[in-house]
């Protein structure tokens, strides 16, 4: 019970822009770093190199949620793009991932549209760099999902996120499946309505190794974004049991969250991908992490504590 108003507290001030905004002048402070690579590229190219000399391959993200102008959609955008060109000028094995209400989804489709066109124009540019998008709260799922199938008409560099708390994530899936869609298979972290999400843990899991096996059967690339033993196990026999090659599919983990899983995975023969968040704007992020592990809260304290 603890743990559940705990998890809701955290969700709560994830959408607080007061705080949010007070975050940006705060800095990395209350344990942020312990999950946040750090505020520049630079840092965070540091940071995924250093991951790469160990075997494991990454995702960079800068964070950003609230958006409330066109220019400001516009220099998010910029930024995604210098990102893209750091990672192809440093060499290093890392995609890029991004959320739509950054480049603007939330002022106007076309602006977010046209925004992703010149990151994935960029991005092939520079070696045909992966993006991933973001999957966001509810209330932006679908119209996710729409750019993403009018994008693929044009581009093959280009996948989201599928959430499995969601009643209507199956039907996601199989939606690309004639694309070839790469997607990031996840839980979910938003806190949603019993009316559009499954309310039960047990369920949610359920759920997940459904669309996991779904993918999979359909042919298509599956980055299984876990941190959850048991669903590790259940791809592994899935593996075995199926024959899917490891080419179809990889892991992924958080940046700062079971370091030592990610490397032994790797060492196992798999692809692991770190999702490594940078940025000022890193305080929604932050309280997201917090909210799926309450335990973290002691970290936080001793932040607050500490200079």
């Amino acid at each position: 019970m603890m743990e559940q108003i705990l998890k809701n507290f955290f969700l709560f001030l994830s959408k607080n822009q007061g705080l949010n905004k007070a975050a940006k002048k705060w800095g990395l402070r209350f344990g942020a770093k312990r999950v946040v690579a750090g505020e520049t590229i630079a840092e965070a190219i540091r940071g995924v190199r250093e991951l790469n000399q160990k075997g494991l391959v990454c995702t960079l993200d800068h964070l950003g949620e609230f958006v409330f102008s066109v220019e400001e959609a516009n220099e998010s955008a910029d930024y995604c793009m210098k990102t893209i060109e750091a990672i192809y000028e440093s060499k290093v094995d890392c995609n890029l991932s991004l959320k739509m209400t950054q480049l603007g989804l939330d002022i106007s489709r076309d602006l977010c549209v046209g925004n992703m066109r010149r990151i994935l124009d960029t991005a092939k540019r520079c070696g045909n760099i992966f993006v991933r998008i973001d999957m966001e709260d509810y209330a932006h799922n679908q119209v996710t999902l729409e750019i993403l199938h009018e994008l693929l008409e044009d581009y093959d560099n280009v996948g989201t996120v599928i959430q499995a708390y969601l009643y209507k994530s199956e039907n996601d899936v199989e939606s690309v499946k004639d694309k070839k869609g790469n997607l990031r298979l996840v839980k979910g972290a938003y806190k949603e309505s019993p009316e559009v999400a499954y309310p039960a843990k047990i369920d949610v899991d359920e759920n997940y190794k459904k669309i996991i096996k779904q993918h999979l059967q359909n042919g298509n690339y599956a980055a299984i974004a876990t941190h959850d033993d048991a669903i590790i196990a259940y791809v592994k026999q899935l593996e075995k049991e199926m024959g899917f090659s490891r080419d179809q599919f990889e892991f992924q983990m958080l940046y700062g969250i079971r370091p030592q899983s990610q490397l032994d995975l790797a060492k196992e023969g798999y692809k692991m991908r770190v999702y490594v968040p940078y940025g000022n704007d890193w305080y929604g992020y932050f309280m997201r992490r917090l909210a799926e592990r309450p335990a973290n809260v002691a970290f936080v304290i001793k932040g607050l504590f500490s200079r």
